[in-house]
């Protein structure tokens, strides 16, 4: 029998620092995969954890009066209960302190030792403290870390190394079988040529601190910290300790990492374990890094977003899905204030909140808030329907298998859709009027059952809505101990009393919650804001060329229900596929005139939702005394054509 097993991990953080929204958002990307494999059935170990050793380490609690143990024990605490304030239902925490990690970290060593894969050298080189990475003069960028950009150090001192370049070949050989080892694709094609250059041995110990796991043959030398980290995933999946544990989870199924410590997971790590007689992992996720307010986040700008003030603000379940939702995992993010509220406000109280208050408000109108008999046959429309939503979840369940969770969460949201337009459809309200009683039951009863597969769906996501959405609809049990083989029609039993429909979510005021904003950011930071600011018309070239501009063809055009200004088009962008654009040009142009001109758009701009629409890109059109010309192209020129 197979065995059915998931092991996830996030990265094990360095306790020189709070956690903020980059810890957050890797360690809900690890919460929600782990939340689906169980819901799917699967046995899981999801592990996270702190990195408490090295010179960083070392440094910072020296600069506090503090011992380096001293400074993780205060630190390590804070991680802990924001995990828990995210709703973390990580299955074990581990510390590189620990004695168990201990343990292994010096049998690893000592095997590799005897082997002859590590041996006594001297190095000699640079070495970024910050990053805690050792690098040849070769790859340093004005003379600093080409990483993060700081100053490095000059090293001469006797060391350990680990004999990296034996193991060259064998990596580009795994790496040929095991094509998405590491994803996105972008960041596999990295790896390989990184490889591919020449691989150097490589320096594991150090004598000019102390702060680690001592080498057990040499204890004046201390184990390099990344050779001390990586191999928490083995310590943390019971080796040395629960054997038959270890044997079960091990190889880990996917590492969820940022994208700046890819090298080491992607090319130390399996080489490490290849020389220990370990299978590697079987798949390396490096997402992106988020930016705030487009600008970097940092201590000095003071914009390190905070994810306590954040639930604490709007609540847990808004900050994990927007930070899933807002940005294509694999990619760097922005997060801003105003989208985080626009996401609310337009997917959480329009979307979802609406959908279920609706429904449940018509069971409760027609059908005194009991679930109604469902008998009958659905016509063509509610077959249609219910084979619609189930392709969807489909959909939804193979996004989050290959790590999509804003693609999964869109799945989610057509489901939603569908369901809205099903009512428009249908219209209850008249099949009562015309005592169609039978296929008003079965609208209604699908519409329940609508929402207790989203509610499943969203699960994973948001564990607090989804319950709550549960309850509403009957059920007192806990929602996370049911599984996916329960999302089908005809499930809900009919007769079950649903509880009246109340708010998931109020509505954010954004001005106000902007103006509220305003006043607790320090005052420094909005003048040096300011300044800048006054500079954002001037842009160099290399931000102009960021915009993607592309030649389209318009297809088919139809004004948007409800507004007088938005026209909703159909494009084609040749290689880059059909869209949908929204554009504000209805009192200037018809949608009859529109078909076959050839515009000029914006093709990598963020979508946005206009009129409940998503619109995947942004015309170009010139405006003078009230008139709008849109910007098009002649002659014979291929849709997708880039404009330079």
């Amino acid at each position: 029998m197979e065995n059915k097993k998931f092991y996830v991990t996030t990265p094990i953080y360095y306790v020189n620092d709070v956690p903020h929204l980059g810890h957050a958002y890797t360690t809900v990307a690890a919460d929600v995969i782990a939340r689906y494999y169980r819901t799917k059935g699967y046995r899981v170990f999801f592990l996270t954890g702190t990195d408490e050793h090295g010179q960083k380490v070392e440094k910072a609690a020296k600069e506090k009066g503090l011992t380096p143990q001293q400074l993780a024990d205060k630190v390590v605490v804070r991680f802990i209960d924001l995990w828990k304030k995210l709703n973390i239902s990580n299955d074990d925490f581990i510390r590189t302190t620990q004695e168990r990690h201990e343990k292994v970290v010096q049998e690893i060593w000592k095997k590799l030792e005897e082997k002859g894969d590590i041996y006594l050298g001297e190095y000699e080189g640079w070495y970024c403290i910050h990053c805690e990475t050792f690098w040849p003069e070769s790859q340093l960028v004005d003379g600093k870390c080409p990483d993060c950009g700081r100053e490095v150090q000059k090293l001469k001192e006797e060391s350990y190394f680990f004999r990296l370049s034996a193991y060259q070949d064998k990596l580009l050989e795994f790496y040929e079988k095991h094509p998405d080892f590491v994803q996105p694709p972008n960041r596999m094609n990295e790896v390989v040529s990184f490889v591919k250059q020449g691989l150097k041995d490589i320096s594991i110990s150090r004598t000019t601190f102390s702060w680690g796991i001592p080498v057990p043959t040499n204890p004046k030398h201390v184990i390099y910290v990344w050779f001390d980290a990586l191999f928490n995933y083995i310590t943390g999946a019971g080796y040395l300790s629960d054997e038959e544990k270890f044997r079960t989870f091990w190889p880990a199924d996917l590492h969820l990492i940022g994208k700046d410590i890819l090298r080491f997971h992607a090319i130390y790590w399996p080489a490490f374990l290849m020389a220990a007689g370990f299978e590697p992992p079987r798949k390396v996720f490096a997402h992106g890094w988020w930016t705030v307010e487009g600008k970097k986040m940092s201590k000095s700008l003071r914009n390190v977003v905070d994810p306590n003030f954040l639930i604490e603000k709007y609540g847990v379940d808004p900050f994990r899905y927007f930070i899933l939702r807002e940005v294509p995992f694999g990619l760097d993010g922005d997060f801003s204030h105003r989208a985080f509220i626009h996401r609310f406000n337009s997917d959480l109280v329009n979307d979802l909140g609406n959908l279920i208050k609706r429904s449940l408000s018509m069971a409760f109108k027609y059908f005194s808030g009991i679930v109604p008999d469902y008998s009958g046959s659905p016509d063509p429309e509610e077959k249609e329907y219910r084979e619609n939503v189930l392709e969807k979840f489909n959909e939804f369940q193979k996004n989050i298998e290959n790590v999509a969770y804003h693609k999964a969460l869109v799945s989610l949201w057509d489901i939603i859709s569908l369901a809205n337009v099903y009512i428009d459809r249908s219209a209850p309200w008249n099949l009562k009027k015309e005592n169609k009683i039978e296929k008003l039951s079965r609208v209604i009863f699908d519409l329940i059952e609508t929402i207790r597969i989203v509610a499943l769906g969203i699960y994973p996501f948001m564990p607090e809505t989804s319950q709550r959405i549960w309850e509403q609809i009957g059920y007192t049990d806990k929602i996370e101990n049911h599984t996916y083989e329960e999302v089908s029609f005809g499930r809900i039993e009919a007769g079950r009393k649903l509880n009246k429909p109340a708010n998931l979510f109020e509505r954010i005021d954004e001005k106000k919650a902007l103006a509220d904003l305003e006043k607790i950011m320090p005052a420094p930071e909005r003048e040096e804001e300011k300044k800048e600011e006054s500079m954002e018309n001037i842009i160099d070239i290399t931000q102009f060329a960021k915009v993607d501009l592309r030649v389209a063809k318009i297809i088919k055009a139809e004004k948007v229900p409800k507004s007088n200004k938005l026209i909703k088009l159909e494009i084609d962008v040749g290689e880059l596929g059909r869209r949908t654009i929204v554009a504000g040009i209805a009192k200037h142009y018809s949608p009859e005139e529109l078909p076959g001109k050839l515009i000029i758009v914006v093709a990598n701009l963020k979508p946005a939702k206009l009129m409940g629409i998503e619109s995947q890109g942004m015309l170009l059109a010139a405006s003078r005394n009230g008139k709008l010309k849109l910007l098009t192209v002649e002659g014979e020129i291929e849709p997708g054509s880039k404009i330079s």
